[in-house]
């Protein structure tokens, strides 16, 4: 059984009503993956606007594995320090990570970010020394168009988040950098500027899984679902 964990911030655990990019990949997976599968993760909730807490299951459809890691307004410096326990824990054996967005907006720059990053990679390895790491660069968002600074900061975190990925390669525990859609673009693939709406979540899951395909040779080329 190969256990994946989507880790993420507000993209990723997705509100009310919603199908989540979560539920596209695992469609994907249903047919492209050769083998038993399953999500992990401590949490199941999407977020609920009404009372601005993790506490809906109102998925649009919720029957698939709603197990993940994320969080509205989470970020790497968040995740960082429950990840090891969460692996161990959920014995998760691939982690699809989609994080930065709220770290550079508000917690941590550029370079401390990407220091984040290797601690987080770090404790994912002392839970589980042979876990893959498949990790999106900060998807441009609505910010970007309006704070030239902000936006700095996220292409300077992907260049460096690149780097790290690069550098912290191994045989037995393989990081994957995974380019983000290169068709998305949010004033069409989001509800707001930063949320994926339909086609955004396809556009992300499908990220992923052409990512693992072509990189690790598992599964194979996405097909909206």
């Amino acid at each position: 059984m190969l256990r994946f964990m989507p880790v993420g911030d507000s993209m990723t655990i997705g509100s009310a009503g919603e199908h989540t990019w979560r539920y596209r990949l695992w469609r994907h997976l249903c047919t492209a993956y050769d083998g038993p599968f399953t999500l992990v993760g401590p949490r199941e909730t999407l977020h609920d606007p009404v009372t601005d807490a993790p506490t809906s299951r109102a998925y649009a459809d919720p029957d698939f594995p709603r197990a993940h890691l994320a969080g509205w307004g989470e970020g790497w410096q968040h995740m960082t320090p429950l990840i090891g326990e969460t692996v161990r824990s959920c014995r998760a054996d691939v982690l699809l990570v989609s994080l930065g967005l709220i770290d550079l907006g508000f917690y941590t720059n550029a370079e401390q970010t990407a220091e984040n990053v290797r601690a987080f990679i770090a404790g994912a390895r002392t839970a589980n020394p042979r876990v893959r790491v498949a990790v999106m660069p900060v998807i441009r968002n609505i910010r970007v168009e309006a704070d030239a600074a902000f936006a700095e900061q996220v292409a300077h975190f992907n260049e460096l988040l690149a780097k790290t990925v690069a550098d912290l390669d191994e045989a037995d525990s393989p990081l994957l950098l995974v380019p983000p859609p290169a068709s998305y673009d949010f004033h069409t693939d989001t509800y707001d500027g930063t949320h994926p709406n339909e086609s955004g979540e396809h556009r992300i899951a499908g990220a992923f899984a052409e990512a693992m395909w072509r990189g690790w040779g598992l599964g194979g080329p996405y097909g909206a679902a």
